[in-house]
């Protein structure tokens, strides 16, 4: 048993736990909690713990945040405490008038997680009422001639309390000629009639004043007293007497004002003046609903009748005759339900909105139906329209619970418009609807969506770095951080370490970057996988491959592989037979090209050569041919210089330089190879001895430009100045196999120095690299011949650079 604050003996709680529902996914256990308190009750008091009686610790009141659910703030819970106080007076008998049962039901709400519990208030009488006369005097006038036992019905007294705090009795002031009779309605209330015991006589006592007392049987008992005065009247020897002492009528509500109700009936056997009846209300201003027509006795109906506020009415009616004689009835008259209000729908702890992975059978919200009739009209069906994943299911009488009955998903439906509709079971049925919005609360069921399953780039090499290469991009429906999405590289075919001097990409829009400049011939292609992520929590991912190919430029000049120069860096010579018919394969000279494709695409063409029209050269294959036969005026030494050019835009090219002896035997091509003049040519030693002359003066002027240089440095004293001068810059190297350039760029490019035979100055070249061992530096002498100026294994070869040799 519980209690309430200050009034412990009054209050009364009775807990009383039973299975309430069982939801389609989730078992709970809902509880009735019963208290009993006393109505007028101070604001604050305690009707009880109600968080203990919900199984609920102190710790965790904050959380779950109790809160009463009703239409009228009669009580309220402590945030602290979990005890349910009374916050507003409560009436009983302005709550819930003469019901002999006083209730209030409403709903507790608790949250995290949402569920709700159902209080009833039980609010018991007390004797806060004194019983009421609606007049504290009356008048009764009876006639001397009257006989003993007549009766006459007295004005009633009105206590707004019930049970044995209500009227229970009235008392009568002790008199001879009169006694009290105590009688009872159908609604269970008292009225007194008075007796007469005795015959009066004016002559002896005119009147008579008497006391009435109304009494309650409360703790203590109240009461109220009124007077009456009887005058005793001249002799009228019959009064009026109505047909019936008690008319019962019954009336639906929906009866127009201005309708008769019932005529009351009376006679009167005297004549004359005396017989003459008039009809009045012994509480005529209590009655305001009906109009009594004093002659004929017709009760009419003034205004419209509400079951809902006045389901009876008790009226006494008086009849007096012209002598004074009176006679009194009652009129009951029961007021009849008609199905004139429909039921109206009231949503209660409705949330702002819902999350999408709310679980089947949650608790959205609390509704209530109200009907203002009683029996079949005041029943009412409860129905939710449309096809939404939403049930609603019967709580208690009038009380419903709206809970998930399907998968939710905002990204489909972010929000429902529920209708629900109320259907009374009155003929015709009365249905009023209700609506409201749920918005879908996101959380992050998706993850990020790219679009398209695999990217494939192509980037050309030499590409600048910085450069933006592809973007991609990722879609993720979900809102806030759970839809922002970032992306970042979470795999690579490179290694590790070189993949961030690679490429990289932005986190927020999805940029690749190149991070350096490719090189198709060091790498074709490489494969990323790139992971979009969003901020949810927990947050997810989604990965894509990405592809880069690497595009072929023209960036490398053919690299000639035959001839191949000599060990001292000579051109190697092919003996020719003198009787060599035209078409005569003499060599090939075979290049190959690092690029691809096109730009790999190798074309020969003859650029100088002794006789011109005495060889041809394959333009696709590099044969080199005798195009007509040997002349006896040809020279039998004759130099050929091959170019060979790539396919690229611009092309990029190469020279070859063959020396080619026409002889039947090695024997006989030795002489031819000597470096001796012919005598038998002076135009020839003419022009070797200006050549050598020419190079005689042109070194001696480098050896005095290299000996200023020289000196200068000196004074200088800087020993890096001298670096250039260190042994090893050129060395002789041994033969050298051919590397394999079927793939990747050549490893160094040629630096050449070219001397143009009859001029006094040489064009020199820098290198664009130090040189190695295997690079040369390569002048042209005065026949037309490659002679090296560091011993080198390696043709002669620049991407921009060809050999001119004049002869004289």
């Amino acid at each position: 048993m519980g209690s309430g604050a200050g009034k412990s003996g009054w209050a009364e709680r009775r807990p009383v736990l039973f299975p309430f529902l069982l939801s389609l996914f989730c078992l709970a256990l809902s509880e009735q909690i019963h208290y009993r308190i006393p109505e007028e009750m101070p604001e604050g008091s305690v009707v009880g713990n109600l968080a203990k009686d919900l199984r609920l610790s102190v710790h965790e009141l904050p959380t779950r945040k109790l809160r009463v659910s009703s239409e009228k703030p009669y009580f309220t819970v402590s945030a602290e405490s979990g005890e349910l106080l009374v916050s507003s007076r409560l009436d009983r008998e302005q709550i819930c008038g003469k019901k002999s049962a006083c209730a209030l039901e409403f709903e507790v709400v608790a949250e995290n997680p949402l569920n709700f519990y159902h209080v009833n208030v039980e609010i018991e009488d007390v004797n806060d009422h004194t019983p009421k006369f609606s007049q504290n005097a009356f008048e009764l006038q009876i006639s001397e001639s009257t006989k003993s036992g007549a009766r006459f019905i007295l004005g009633s007294a009105h206590d707004a309390d019930i049970g044995t705090n209500s009227l229970q009795n009235y008392q009568l002031s002790p008199d001879d000629h009169f006694s009290l009779v105590i009688k009872e309605k159908l609604d269970g209330s008292k009225y007194p009639e008075l007796v007469l015991m005795t015959p009066l006589d004016r002559e002896e006592q005119k009147s008579y004043h008497l006391t009435l007392t109304a009494l309650d049987f409360g703790d203590p008992p109240l009461s109220s007293a009124a007077q009456i005065q009887v005058l005793v009247t001249d002799a009228n020897d019959n009064p009026p007497v109505f047909s019936q002492e008690l008319y019962r009528v019954e009336l639906p509500e929906n009866v127009l004002p201005g309708t008769t109700v019932l005529r009351v009936m009376a006679t009167d056997q005297d004549d004359g003046v005396n017989a003459e009846i008039t009809f009045s209300f012994t509480e005529a201003g209590q009655i305001t609903q009906f109009d009594l027509n004093s002659n004929t006795g017709e009760i009419i109906i003034l205004n419209t009748l509400d079951f809902e506020e006045v389901k009876e009415y008790s009226i006494v009616l008086e009849a007096k005759d012209g002598g004074g004689m009176i006679a009194q009835c009652t009129v009951e008259i029961e007021v009849l339900d008609i199905n004139d209000n429909a039921p109206e729908v009231v949503f209660q702890s409705l949330p702002d909105f819902i999350m999408e992975d709310t679980k089947l059978g949650t608790h959205i919200a609390l509704l209530k139906i109200r009907d203002k009739d009683s029996g079949h009209n005041g029943e009412v069906i409860c129905k939710l329209e449309g096809d939404v994943p939403f049930k609603v299911l019967t709580s208690s009488r009038n009380t419903y619970k709206l809970v998930t009955d399907g998968v939710l998903d905002r990204e489909q439906t972010p929000g429902y418009n529920i209708t629900i509709t109320a259907t009374d079971k009155g003929k015709p049925p009365l249905s009023s609807s209700s609506s409201i919005t749920l918005h879908i609360g996101d959380v992050n069921d998706n993850m990020p969506v790219f679009e398209r399953a695999s990217y494939v780039v192509h980037v050309a090499e030499n590409n600048p770095p910085g450069a933006s290469i592809t973007q991609v991009s990722a879609s993720d429906p979900d809102l806030g951080p759970n839809g922002h999405v970032s992306y970042s590289i979470v795999a690579s075919d490179l290694e590790p370490r070189a993949l961030s001097s690679y490429v990289s990409v932005n986190p927020q829009s999805g940029v690749v970057f190149a991070q350096r400049a490719f090189d198709h011939e060091q790498l074709r292609v490489f494969e990323l996988t790139l992971q979009a992520r969003d901020h949810g929590s927990p947050a997810l991912s989604s990965n894509v491959s990405l592809r880069v190919l690497v595009g072929d430029r023209n960036d490398n000049a053919p690299r000639v592989l035959y001839p191949a120069l000599g060990h001292d860096g000579s051109a190697l010579f092919d003996t020719v037979p003198r009787a060599a018919q035209p078409g005569y394969l003499v060599t090939k000279v075979v290049a190959v090209d690092a690029d691809s494709g096109h730009n790999a695409w190798l074309s020969y063409h003859v650029l100088q050569a002794s006789e011109p029209g005495l060889f041809s050269v394959g333009l696709r294959t590099g044969e080199v041919r005798t195009a007509r036969a040997l002349g006896d005026r040809d020279a039998a030494r004759q130099r050929l210089l091959v170019a060979v050019r790539d396919g690229g835009q611009p092309p990029l090219s190469a020279t070859a330089t063959l020396l080619l002896v026409f002889a039947d035997s090695l024997q006989e091509a030795l002489p031819d190879l000597s470096d001796r003049p012919s005598p038998s040519d002076p135009q020839a030693e003419l022009q070797f001895y200006l050549v050598v002359a020419l190079a005689l003066i042109s070194v001696l002027f480098l050896l005095a430009v290299i000996l200023a240089v020289a000196l200068h440095l000196r004074r200088s004293s800087s020993p890096a100045a001298w670096g250039c001068f260190k042994p090893g810059l050129c060395v002789k190297s041994g033969p050298v196999v051919p590397p394999n350039y079927s793939e990747g760029t050549l490893p160094y490019s040629y630096n050449l120095c070219v001397a143009h035979t009859g001029k006094t100055e040489f064009n020199f070249l820098k290198c664009s690299e130090q040189l190695s061992s295997g690079q040369d530096i390569l002048c042209g002498d005065s026949s037309g011949a490659l002679f090296p100026l560091c011993n080198s294994s390696e043709s002669t070869s620049h991407p921009e650079t060809l050999m001119a040799v004049s002869s004289i």
